[in-house]
């Protein structure tokens, strides 16, 4: 009878990867773009499920939100066959796209059909609306009694949601704001959850830090205990037939009333396939209750965690230091008839990533597709910083980019003028508004363009945007290794990487108190 059972779940899930497979085929790569669907592949969909805990009660209630084809489902059903044959199951799958349809409906009906011949019971619904939709009017109608699910599992589209979009106003109605579809997913999937219930999912890193994911995580860590989350260390590995290069991780939670507590399993691997790494960690290593960001730190590996003990040894704040980021103030289509191509009589320079090179600025840079010079009057000297050195730093850096963080000093006397406009895709290091020490803005730019530092925020860090609020929450050496690291700088010149490097490990020996820069 085993192996009947072994050949009925392995069979279903065959059927159930040609369905995705033909789907894949038949739907323009356009249209799926468009909607943001990354089918789920058998091999992935059997490793996501094997997260899930199947428990000893019956029966369990299963929710799979943007189902597909229905690639999660099977693959949880062939486990439930396998190894808790004769237990009742209810699945719900919701899928919008009415391109699906026949091929979820045909994967549910398989699913039922291969239970009921190895004597078990599956119970199915597909529901035909859009998710978020669904899950906010959850109980509303008329005559509508709506259980809570013991097990949610998805693979969210993967979406930005516009500000006063209707999706994103149901999100933050029913449980929290949130910025893009899979979080949304997932907020409604907890909120969907009973109590002890648990939430498998596989979603980009990008929602673990960041300012737009903040109400998204404070939702989460309040009612979802981490149990254990998963790194592909390969961004393309688990979706090898798509174009998706998102860095992926496998969540699963539980439902609970008291999340800070206990331990977490941190595991990682190149594939669904490949070896495992695992280890376990106290909880606080990974969410610190103090912490008001509500980041989720994930060291997935040893060198992860060295990674994250050399950056908590670091002797400093920002604020110790005296300085602040921010995002540059000129957003250039809100202030088209001040901005000018080339410098002008009564203008300043406006700064760009563009004029970012070798650690300084090249300003003006001619036929430039940008402008680089703005007007200086009553509406845009708010807008712009007094002469000063300042650290500019990216905040958009491309995959294929050695560093991800690139940083740069604006020099007064390379650029003499009496402000500068610094445009809003640049974060900027000042002192309340001012510019920094000549020696402390140097030493700063060296360290920003560090190895150890890069090397943190690429593991650390799920998206390649570089914002003023992961900056903020860095630690950094003292002010006093930061004058000494710029007393190193090479006028006229820029260090290669293994110098640079050497420099910062040089002065990265444990220093006095930290004194404020002088101004």
């Amino acid at each position: 009878m085993a192996t009947e059972v072994t050949a009925a779940a392995t069979g279903l899930v065959a059927r159930t990867e040609a369905r995705r497979q033909e789907a894949s085929s038949a739907i323009d790569p356009k249209e799926r773009a468009k909607r943001s669907q990354y089918f789920t592949p058998a091999p992935a969909a059997d490793f996501i499920v094997s997260h899930a805990r199947l428990g000893s009660g019956e029966p369990i209630r299963v929710l799979d939100p943007g189902a597909g084809v229905g690639s999660l489902t099977a693959s949880l059903v062939s486990r439930v066959l396998r190894e808790r044959p004769g237990t009742r199951v209810s699945v719900t799958a919701c899928e919008d796209d009415p391109q699906l349809h026949a091929a979820l409906s045909a994967t549910l009906k398989d699913c039922a059909r291969t239970a009921r011949e190895v004597g078990c019971h599956l119970e199915t619904t597909l529901v035909k609306d859009d998710f978020i939709e669904w899950a906010a009017r959850s109980g509303e109608l008329p005559g509508e009694v709506r259980r809570p699910f013991d097990l949610v599992i998805m693979n969210p589209p993967y979406k930005k949601l516009a500000a006063n979009s209707r999706p994103r106003r149901a999100v933050a109605d029913t449980c929290t704001e949130t910025s893009n579809l899979y979080s949304a997913f997932m907020a409604l999937g907890v909120h969907l959850l009973a109590p002890g219930g648990q939430l498998v999912s596989i979603t980009p890193r990008s929602f673990a830090n960041g300012p737009y994911f903040r109400p998204f995580r404070k939702y989460f860590l309040h009612h979802m205990h981490i149990d254990h989350v998963h790194v592909f260390e390969t961004r393309n590995r688990i979706f090898s037939d798509t174009d998706v290069l998102q860095e992926n991780v496998i969540f699963s939670a539980t439902r609970t009333n008291s999340p800070n507590r206990g331990k977490v399993t941190v595991s990682s691997s190149h594939s669904h396939s490949g070896e495992i790494q695992s280890r376990t960690v106290e909880y606080r290593e990974m969410v610190q209750p103090e912490d008001s960001e509500h980041f989720i730190h994930i060291s997935a590996d040893e060198e992860d965690a060295e990674l994250a003990a050399a950056h908590a040894s670091l002797a400093a704040t920002l604020q110790e230091i005296a300085c602040q980021v921010s995002t540059g103030r000129v957003v250039d289509f809100r202030s088209k008839e001040h901005l000018r191509p080339d410098p002008e009589a009564g203008a300043v320079p406006l700064i760009y990533p563009l004029h970012m090179r070798d650690g300084g600025i090249s300003w003006p840079v001619a036929g430039a597709k940008k402008n680089n010079a703005i007007m200086l009057n009553d509406k845009t000297e708010k807008m712009t910083f007094p002469a000063g050195y300042y650290v500019v730093v990216k905040r958009l850096s491309s995959k294929e980019e050695k560093r991800r963080v690139v940083a740069v000093v604006f020099d007064p006397d390379m650029t003499p003028c009496p402000r500068i406009g610094f445009e809003n895709h640049v974060n900027v290091f000042h002192n309340a508004g001012e510019g920094l020490p000549k020696e402390v803005a140097r030493g700063l730019c060296l360290w920003l363009n560090s190895t150890l530092l890069d090397r943190f925020i690429r593991r650390f860090s799920g998206h390649t945007q570089v914002n003023a609020t992961d900056l903020r929450n860095l630690r950094y050496p003292s002010t006093t290794q930061l004058r000494a690291l710029g007393g190193e700088w090479i006028e006229g010149g820029w260090p290669d990487q293994d110098k640079l490097d050497d420099l910062v490990e040089r002065h990265l020996e444990p220093a006095g108190p930290t004194s404020p820069p002088e101004v």
